[in-house]
């Protein structure tokens, strides 16, 4: 029992060195997941849901640095829950998609958040950055805390946004990754901060994606009322 336990930490532990630093290669799958999972996302395709949920289990054990053994070994409480977090809210996702598109319908409609949406949104953002930024300081989040609570909190709404089909989604990201990146190049986890990097650049264009279905959908009704009975 205790060779298949090595040799199962041994795999887990795979890494290639790039720099001077040990980078894993289940860091750098985990945001590969990420990524297809982007990318089915904004071409509004349940698959997107489940791969995710594969590349956030990854990127748990990651994120655990000091619990899971990792090069770095730092502990980013936030960016670690946010996975948990991703997983279920991906979930939800998932059958609400899935549901839409047994239906015969589009997986998702995309359209602008109204500003009663937008006003729940931002608040919720106040609120869960203010009470987990001391709840991550203790816990020892790698710093700064605020940042690491932002992640977390911006994630969350983002996704949960992208399952309602809410245009603004996109733009919370945006939020995400300007904070991420400094983030994560600080605990020296350079394939998350690298991908950080290529969703700022996706987020524009998945934006511009969402924004085009979503004037089309809004422009059908109008175009239907201007033909002659």
């Amino acid at each position: 029992m205790s060779s298949v336990t090595d040799l199962l930490d041994q795999a887990a532990n795979v890494s290639l060195t790039i720099g001077g630093h040990k980078i894993l290669w289940r860091e750098i799958v985990g945001n590969g997941f990420g990524l297809a999972s982007a990318i089915g996302g904004m071409r509004r395709m349940v698959w997107a849901w489940p791969v995710g949920i594969v590349g956030n289990v990854l990127l748990f054990t990651v994120f655990l640095g000091a619990a899971f053994n990792t090069p770095q070994g730092q502990n980013l409480y936030g960016q670690a829950c946010r996975q948990i977090m991703f997983i279920c809210v991906s979930a939800y996702g998932w059958y609400r998609w899935r549901r839409a598109k047994d239906s015969g319908a589009p997986a998702v409609t995309p359209r602008w958040a109204t500003w009663r949406e937008r006003a729940v949104l931002a608040a919720v953002a106040v609120v869960s950055v203010t009470v987990l930024t001391p709840l991550f300081t203790r816990l020892g989040s790698f710093p700064p805390v605020w940042a690491d609570a932002w992640i977390f909190t911006g994630s969350m709404l983002a996704t949960y946004s992208m399952a309602r089909g809410w245009v603004d989604f996109w733009l919370i990201w945006i939020a995400v990754d300007l904070v991420g990146v400094p983030l994560l190049l600080r605990a020296q986890l350079y394939p998350s901060a690298a991908l950080y990097t290529f969703y700022a650049c996706f987020v524009i264009w998945g934006f511009v994606v969402w924004l085009k279905v979503s004037r089309a959908e809004a422009g059908r009704p109008a175009v239907a009322q201007e033909v002659p009975a």
